[in-house]
């Protein structure tokens, strides 16, 4: 487990903290999302997307479907990458993106760490 690169982006006052870890195994996995949620106690959202060989996985953490796993998981099928993780920690800053907004918004804060 390896962080690799983590970065911020912040629009209509919500802030995306993206973080970009190398992985080997679920239970690394697992490890990096319980220190994430406890760094982290007041984000609203705790998106991620995985690929490690065949095992992949998204997830919205109660985001409406497809606007925040999905675009994590397009970018990790659209450059190829295997044994990464990509985790997204929302802060909601009290202004609605939409669910175009919200795509965008964790596209471009998962794009910034797998640059």
């Amino acid at each position: 487990m390896k962080l690799i690169k983590e970065s911020l982006y912040e629009i209509k006052k919500s802030k995306f903290y993206a973080y970009n870890y190398s992985v080997d195994s679920i239970e690394e996995i697992n490890q990096i999302l319980d220190e994430l949620k406890k760094n982290h106690k007041k984000a609203r959202h705790v998106v991620y997307a995985y690929k490690i060989d065949g095992l992949e996985k998204k997830y919205d953490d109660g985001e409406p479907s497809g606007t925040a796993g999905l675009p994590l998981y397009n970018i990790i099928n659209k450059k190829d990458l295997n044994h990464i993780l990509i985790v997204v920690v929302r802060y909601f800053g009290g202004i609605k993106l939409g669910a175009g907004g919200l795509l965008r918004a964790y596209n471009t804060a998962g794009s910034d760490v797998t640059k």
